[in-house]
């Protein structure tokens, strides 16, 4: 006996691969209206496989933030925790068909710029960003010139193009001693008095308007520093935590200083912050891999969002 056709769940005939979802009764018929939706972020950086770093970090703290994030690929990278064995920068016209794709069909808040992996792609997110309409004060580089176990991750020909027709497109800078270093031809700052003597010469050659948050991982004490368009300091004091989790803390801190800004928080109220998150992701961190392991990004550190206050 012929079994009976099947209703809701049961396959259409017309294409036997395809699933239904069930009628809804007429008394739980869904609710006209929609959430609203979220924010939406961009970042243009390259592909950490390990997800400790790079677009896939990016993403982790956009999510973290409860704001969208969106993604060009600028690198790909051969790593793990334990460091970088290689990497390949991706062709500069598939970037700028990304870029321009992702900005026909989405309205973007802000802006990361992380590695960006040769100067023909430095120069393609530069004529993209100067197009963009994105407001500088939401456009945030952190400038991967190296990686933390040491290698180079922007040819020279990429410096140059990064400093000078990257940098005046961007309304925030974030590198740590070594990149400071490479961008002022200044030796790496051993102590707090020479990484604000540095990040006061990039100021000087910079562009105006550039917000500088130089990050003192390395020094001690780890303080971060935030030297205001004025030329006014800014101090954040930080503490030395005994953790493996270190891989990609730049990428996080850059991050979060960014979704802070497009949700309307002051300078010095992001820096700090980002910071906070940091520290508190590094903390709550847990063990990956036999080398510096990624940090917590949904350890839940966070604010909550809030609509944009406008400025």
């Amino acid at each position: 006996m012929p079994s009976p056709p099947q209703t809701g769940t049961g396959r259409n005939t017309a294409n036997p691969h395809e699933q239904r979802l069930p009628e809804p009764e007429p008394d739980q018929q869904p609710s006209r209206s929609q959430p609203s939706a979220p924010v939406i972020v961009l970042t243009i950086a390259g592909f950490d496989p390990s997800s400790g770093a790079g677009i896939t970090a990016d993403l982790k703290v956009f999510a973290a933030s409860q704001l969208y994030g969106v993604s060009a690929v600028t690198a790909l990278t051969v790593q793990s925790t334990q460091g970088v064995r290689r990497s390949e920068p991706v062709d500069p016209g598939l970037l700028r068909e990304t870029l321009l794709y992702l900005q026909q069909d989405l309205p973007l808040a802000g802006i990361k710029i992380g590695m960006l992996g040769s100067g023909e792609n430095v120069a393609t997110v530069a004529e993209w960003l100067a197009l963009s309409g994105v407001p500088r004060s939401r456009i945030v580089l952190d400038p991967i010139l190296r990686s933390s176990s040491g290698r180079a991750l922007l040819d020279e020909p990429g410096s140059a193009n990064l400093k000078d027709r990257l940098l005046p497109l961007v309304g925030w800078i974030t590198p740590n001693i070594d990149e400071l270093a490479v961008l002022t031809g200044h030796p790496p700052a051993a102590n707090l008095d020479q990484m604000l003597a540095s990040a006061q010469a990039l100021a000087a050659s910079g562009p105006e308007g550039l917000y500088i948050v130089a990050t003192g991982g390395h020094l001690d004490p780890p303080d971060d520093l935030l030297l205001l368009p004025s030329g006014e300091p800014h101090w954040f004091p930080g503490q030395r935590i005994a953790t493996r989790a270190t891989h990609g803390t730049g990428c996080a801190f850059s991050s979060v200083l960014l979704c802070r800004l497009v949700l309307g928080d002051d300078p010095p109220a992001a820096v700090a912050t980002a910071k906070q998150y940091v520290m508190e992701a590094m903390q709550a961190a847990y063990p990956i891999g036999h080398g510096r392991g990624p940090l917590h990004h949904f350890y839940a550190g966070l604010p909550a969002a809030e609509p944009r206050k406008e400025r």
